[in-house]
């Protein structure tokens, strides 16, 4: 490998992309092409960083696999930055195998990382732990631990684990500083402030108030009955029941969470759960239906009783009641999901915001419509290739970090 490509190499390595164009910007040889195209992907221009790349891997050749196999690792961060959620996993599976088996440890690690990356985005925080068990930290450079550790810290922010978020940020946090890329540690910095930013609103006999992930892990580890609007489920001590699927059930739920230890009248749950104002015995009948069906969803962890002006929540065991509300919107709880996801200033498109919600797209599309009227979100480009983020526009940040991207031959 020549002196101009290794420098390059070793200033992509250390986080400094303008140096490593000053030294392949003129050329046109695959390992340039390679070169360049991760620089202008660190740089923010992922559309003519996934061109170069792929002009890398045609240059390249069959025969030299393992150089081909790095490019289709960087575009592969590249997509998942542009949240291009529908790249093939199978091309990123099959360039760790290749990685792996010609023992480039290091870029086999990050393509993992790449892909638990991409499954805790779509919100399988467990899917995710399985592909990075059994990794080898210490064997790893500090970048790749600082980007393993801010993957731990988001699993357990998934799972509402303050405590273990916090130890792996802070693990997160040295690795960065021992590797010197100041971009790293500025993704680390945006973890710890998304880490100190009020989580839900905690609706309870207390009032309504926005409340830390601290403060959430410890409401669910004392336990009491948690009606949660982020995740659309009810939570006991020790179980869990989903209504993401259940819509109507869920809005009765929350009703009665928010009218405990008093009674819901049935006026009030009519008009949240059939979303009208306008209702007859037909409607009545239906809420009794639909009671009927929330009573037998939560049978063991809380009770229904019908009462003179509508139905309340009987909890065994006095034990308290509280909602958990997105703490971004009230009025719609999909709004409040969708702006937890734009949180992370990237550009987003509404398909991808569709699969990382698990909804419809059009209904991802209608929530998209009302909060651009407001001015929380805004949109940009037109037709398929429209992107949505939150104002005021920050600077693109990513942690494209794959180290030696062309090796010392």
């Amino acid at each position: 490998m020549d002196f101009l490509i290794a420098s390059a190499a070793r200033a992509l390595a250390s986080g400094d992309p303008l140096g490593a164009l000053n030294h392949v910007s003129l050329r046109s040889d695959a390992a340039a092409l390679a070169l360049r195209g991760i620089a202008m992907a660190q740089l923010g221009d992922l559309l003519r960083a996934r061109t170069l790349l792929r002009g890398a891997a045609r240059a390249f050749g069959p025969k030299d696999a393992v150089r081909r196999a790095r490019c289709i690792v960087a575009e592969a961060e590249i997509a998942l930055a542009s949240r291009d959620l529908g790249w093939p996993e199978k091309a990123l599976d099959a360039a760790r195998a290749t990685l792996q088996a010609h023992g480039d440890a290091v870029n086999a690690a990050h393509a993992r990382q790449l892909k638990a990356r991409r499954q805790l985005l779509v919100g399988r925080p467990d899917a995710a732990e399985a592909t990075l068990a059994g990794m080898d930290l210490a064997s790893l450079p500090w970048a790749s631990r600082a980007v393993q550790e801010l993957i731990a810290t988001g699993i357990a922010m998934r799972r509402q684990q303050a405590k273990a978020a916090r130890a792996a940020l802070a693990r997160a946090e040295l690795a960065a500083v021992h590797s010197g890329i100041a971009t790293l540690m500025a993704e680390v910095q945006s973890a710890s402030l998304a880490l100190n930013t009020p989580a839900a609103r905690l609706v309870d006999a207390g009032g309504d108030r926005p409340v830390l992930l601290d403060e959430i892990e410890a409401l669910l580890a004392s336990g009491a009955l948690v009606v949660d609007a982020s995740r659309h489920a009810v939570r006991g001590a020790e179980t869990a029941i989903s209504l993401a699927g259940r819509p109507v059930l869920f809005a009765l739920a929350r009703v009665l969470a928010q009218a405990w230890p008093g009674d819901a009248p049935r006026e009030a749950l009519i008009e949240q759960a059939f979303r009208t104002r306008y209702f007859d015995e037909t409607h009545r009948a239906r809420l009794r239906v639909e009671m009927g069906r929330l009573r037998a969803a939560m049978r063991g962890v809380a009770g229904i009783a019908a009462t003179k002006r509508g139905f309340a929540l009987k909890v065994p065991g006095a034990r308290p009641v509280a909602l958990l509300a997105p703490a971004a919107s009230d009025e719609d709880p999909q709004q409040g999901a969708l702006l937890a996801v734009l949180a992370d200033g990237e550009l987003w498109s509404s398909s991808a915001l569709a699969l990382a919600l698990g909804a419809s797209q059009r209904t991802v599309q209608r929530a998209l419509d009302a909060l651009a009227e407001s001015g929380r979100v805004q949109p940009y480009g037109q037709g398929r290739a429209r992107r949505w983020l939150l104002p005021p526009v920050p600077a693109f940040a990513t942690s494209l970090l794959l180290p030696d991207v062309v090796p010392a031959n």
